[in-house]
């Protein structure tokens, strides 16, 4: 089991939508999360003089099931954010993690940027605006054991403000079904079967290449009912050509 902590939260305005100052006992870290909006009054304020760490957050259409996500370090983190005020439209708000002791430098930074990319990159619950890989910098063991605990301070505090994109999703609904053509038990006789359209492509590399399917919405009240999911080969075929039991469901 997790030990328990306890979050502190400041609105130095009074808006609980608006700027926010995290942070928690025995941590020498800190936290800015606010809106895009807010910027010119968040540029302002000291921290951002800091070298820091920060996550831009947002959507690039409406049509996104998943958001658009730029991570990033810098050895005074406003003007880095000025920049991407200015040249990046997909952000609606931002995370910035800063050390209220001093302790981090620009090669603790460069880790945290290139663990959360990582990170990130193997969850595969969002899209990742930033164009190259960063490199894993040299820290020494010491080091680097400092700052994976500032990892995890930076990750409880991003998921709490609702954004779980660095988390490993969990499945929300298991089947232990089997094979129908080796003896499922048969079903209810309720829906229990989602059709997925999809074209050669993505039948061969995902469906059976990979073994599952994306960005389905399904009514939470059908969670427990599917059992099956079905390949149904668009034009020029029509049909469908393949079916599989579900193991399980992920958000």
């Amino acid at each position: 089991m997790a030990d328990p902590f306890t979050i502190r939260i400041f609105v130095p305005d009074g808006d609980p939508e608006g700027v926010r100052l995290i942070d928690r006992m025995n941590w020498t870290g800190l936290g800015l999360v606010f809106r895009r909006s807010d910027w010119p009054e968040v540029r302002k304020r000291s921290e951002m003089q800091s070298i820091g760490i920060y996550v831009l957050v947002g959507y690039r259409s409406e049509d996104d099931d998943l958001p658009t996500l730029y991570i990033g370090q810098a050895d005074g983190v406003r003007g880095r954010i000025e920049l991407h005020h200015k040249d990046k439209e997909f952000w609606n708000w931002a995370a910035v993690f800063v050390s209220t002791s001093g302790d981090l430098n620009r090669a603790h930074v460069a880790w945290l940027e290139y663990a959360l990319v990582m990170r990130v990159t193997e969850t595969g619950r969002c899209y990742l605006d930033n164009r190259n890989a960063p490199q894993e910098p040299a820290l020494s063991a010491a080091e680097k054991a400092d700052t994976q605990g500032f990892m995890k301070e930076i990750l409880q505090i991003l998921l709490l403000v609702d954004l779980p994109a660095f988390e490993f999703p969990k499945a929300v609904a298991a089947q232990l079904t089997t094979d129908p053509l080796t003896g499922a038990q048969p079903s209810s006789g309720k829906h229990d079967t989602i059709i997925v359209p999809a074209q050669k492509d993505g039948i061969e590399e995902t469906f059976l290449g990979e073994v599952c399917w994306y960005a389905i919405r399904i009514s939470g009240c059908m969670l427990d009912e599917i059992k099956y999911t079905t390949a149904y080969r668009t034009q020029p075929v029509s049909a469908i050509t393949r079916y599989a039991p579900v193991s399980c469901i992920e958000p």
